[in-house]
């Protein structure tokens, strides 16, 4: 055992001064007819929790997570298996997500690479098999080797844009194999620094063909699930053509692709394009293209992707919000985040897993009364009910031209104020819920 010292985490409710005991998720609750745990299918990243050791551009690991192995090396990539799944299960994680080379070191050669991928997926699968714990999405690590410093899909090198088409494809095997529910394409060097040097079109239109090459190679083995775009504005490159989700959704209309790809919706990213959280997950859902989230938060203070827990229950609770009013997602929530560099040691990696489950936890039941409260909808419903009858309902069912809108105009004389947007006053109804003692 990895963390023989940590419990299982369990749920003591509001009162608890356990530091290591769930608040407020409560995996059996009932909310709005369905247990907690369906409505929050939370995931670990295998990045952050497993691999990544603290290390920023000014300094080295605080964290060990070599798990008493050598890292680098076979044994280490098995560790973090062991460790991993423990861990899930002392949390009741129910999904992990992950990158190719994540779970192995990656080799010089990448048929070596792909015969360490067989080798610890397999291992994975009897872990999963033990466990009940399954896949939530798979992916491809195409920004962290030098080769991919000038993209993946959007490469000038057609010898760059084979290499990433050979991971796309052992990564798709891989999540097939896995059960994974998505595959993610998240463009970490899908863009460019400057103009002087870049053909936008062509380069665009190459990432749109790898894609199309992905959908049907993953049909062709029996992937079933959704492919993701996870938007994201800037960082690593200056501008990233995935900027947000408007723009993703756009482009994959632009390609032929909406009918296989949805919207992976990262908090952190939202707020660095300049959108809230709820903004992106509303503007995916309403598109029909809302499919997962990765559960994290950015700080307003610093203007790159901090990657933190999510500790915000206002942020939570709009998030939950929007996904009870979409139905739901066809993914999950995965936490995307990091504990900060010193936070160090293994115990605060359980504290960060145990305020993310919380924080959207206690959303939920939040949003749950907002939507169950009724006065927003009541308020909205009212704010359009202009477009309920008369020339209004005309113009929502098409039965009206611009000739006859105009005459209508001239007819009225002045025109009435619109009404109050009573934007303080449905804060207040939100803080009220919120704050209820």
């Amino acid at each position: 055992m990895y963390f023989e010292n940590i419990p299982t985490i369990k749920y003591e409710g509001p009162e608890s001064t356990n530091p290591l005991a769930f608040k407020f998720y409560d995996a059996e609750k009932i909310i709005m007819g369905k247990p907690m745990k369906e409505h929050l299918p939370f995931a670990m990243a295998w990045w952050h929790n497993l691999c990544a050791g603290g290390t920023d551009m000014f300094g080295r690991d605080t964290t060990d997570k070599s798990f008493g192995a050598v890292p680098g090396t076979m044994e280490h990539a098995k560790a973090k298996v062991d460790a991993g799944f423990e861990f899930m299960q002392k949390l009741g994680i129910p999904y992990f997500c992950f990158h190719d080379v994540d779970i192995v070191p990656e080799a010089e050669d990448i048929k070596e690479t792909n015969r360490r991928l067989d080798e610890i997926s397999d291992y994975i699968l009897v872990k999963m098999q033990e466990t009940g714990i399954k896949c939530l999405w798979g992916t491809a690590n195409m920004f962290g080797n030098p080769r991919f410093m000038n993209g993946a899909g959007s490469t000038n090198s057609a010898d760059v844009y084979c290499f990433a088409a050979a991971q796309i494809k052992k990564a798709l095997d891989i999540t097939v194999k896995l059960g994974g529910k998505g595959y993610v394409f998240w463009g970490g060097r899908e863009g460019y620094e400057t103009l002087l040097n870049t053909d936008v079109k062509f380069e665009q239109e190459n990432i749109a063909k790898l894609m199309k090459m992905a959908v049907t190679y993953g049909r062709s083995i029996g992937f079933e699930g959704d492919f993701y775009i996870e938007p994201k504005p800037k960082e690593p490159m200056k501008h990233q053509y995935d900027f947000d989700a408007a723009t993703a959704i756009g482009f994959l209309r632009q390609y032929g692709l909406d009918k296989d790809f949805k919207m992976n919706i990262e908090a952190n990213h939202a707020t660095l394009a300049g959108h809230t959280f709820q903004h992106d997950l509303r503007i995916s859902a309403i598109n029909g293209m809302l499919g997962s989230i990765d559960a994290n938060q950015g700080d307003y203070l610093l203007g790159w992707d901090t990657d933190e827990f999510p500790f915000n229950v206002y942020e939570t609770t709009m998030c939950m919000y929007e996904v009870l009013k979409a139905g739901g997602l066809t993914g999950g929530f995965n936490f995307d985040a990091k504990t900060r560099r010193p936070s160090y040691t293994h115990e605060d990696m359980f504290h960060a897993y145990i305020l993310g489950m919380d924080a959207f936890a206690l959303g939920l039941i939040k949003a749950a009364e907002i939507i169950e409260d009724g006065r927003i909808d009541s308020f909205i419903e009212e704010r359009y009910a202009s477009y309920k009858e008369g020339i209004g309902a005309k113009i929502r069912n098409d039965e009206t031209t611009l000739e006859e809108l105009a005459a209508y105009a001239e007819n009225m004389g002045s025109v009435a104020h619109p009404g109050s947007g009573r934007q303080e006053y449905l804060e207040g109804v939100v803080n009220s819920i919120l704050f209820r003692y």
